[in-house]
């Protein structure tokens, strides 16, 4: 407990030092809070009643697509990374395509998906599986590569085939890298829906910020912004948790060199 609280500490230290610097600056620089409110107004903004209902039903229509986009992402990343492992031929015809697709701005993409799949949810969905199953992708077919070869090699020798060589050799192997992707894609997923619903929703905090930044605001935008950090933090903290929980047979500080 003492160490994690002297870990912990510096972050907070720093956060809590900007924070009443943010504060000094707006109070004493004579800055309008239509500009620059300092975090006491944005908070009292937040939880004021007539702003507070409408951020939880945001954050719950936000929370809702990013769920479930980085859970289908996260499925299709890893059937994906499964088939390019085990089919060589699929693997060279189809990573630069893999590659290619995140050459497109999510920016550009989000209206392409809304002309091709209407302005339902779907577009939504299917944007942040596009931003989610590439980091988890990569991961996971770096982790099926890294397998141990003397463990290769003595399976080999007592007949193991390619099916018992991937499914007790190299499938266990490439979890630990499987959830350096999804830490990556955790935040990414975040990112992508408030994108998503930015371009053209009727729910969720893209569309609050939307709102709220065309009435200037500024307190609404930093409100929904600040609640969008703290989601991806407590995304990424679920993940990291489930690694913990999941690759117990880990040692300290070894496995998957894709740790953010």
């Amino acid at each position: 407990m003492g160490s994690k609280l002297r870990r912990g500490w510096p972050p907070l230290a720093v956060i809590l030092l900007f924070l009443l610097a943010w504060q000094g600056v707006v109070m004493y620089g004579g800055i309008k809070p239509y500009l620059l409110p300092s975090p006491i107004q944005v908070i009292q903004e937040a939880l004021s009643d007539k702003v507070w209902p409408r951020l939880v039903e945001h954050t719950l229509a936000t929370a809702q697509r990013t769920l479930l986009g980085l859970f289908l992402g996260t499925a299709a990343g890893i059937v994906l990374s499964m088939l390019l492992h085990l089919l060589p031929g699929a693997r060279r015809g189809l990573s630069p395509m893999l590659i290619l697709s995140q050459n497109i701005p999510i920016i550009v993409l989000g209206p392409l998906l809304m002309i091709w799949l209407g302005f339902g949810e779907l577009p939504k969905i299917v944007l942040i599986v596009l931003v989610c199953f590439f980091p988890i992708t990569v991961a996971m077919m770096t982790g099926l590569r890294q397998s141990d070869p003397r463990l290769a090699n003595y399976l080999a020798m007592i007949g193991a085939g390619r099916w018992t060589m991937f499914r007790r050799l190299e499938l266990p192997g490439a979890v630990p890298y499987l959830f350096s992707g999804m830490k990556i894609a955790a935040a990414y997923s975040v990112t992508s829906a408030i994108v998503a619903e930015w371009l053209g929703a009727k729910s969720g905090l893209g569309y609050f910020i939307k709102l709220s930044a065309s009435g200037f605001f500024t307190a609404r935008v930093l409100a929904a912004t600040g609640i969008i950090v703290l989601f991806s933090l407590l995304l990424y903290g679920l993940v990291a948790a489930a690694e913990r929980w999941f690759v117990r047979w880990k040692p300290q500080g070894e496995g998957g060199g894709l740790q953010p």
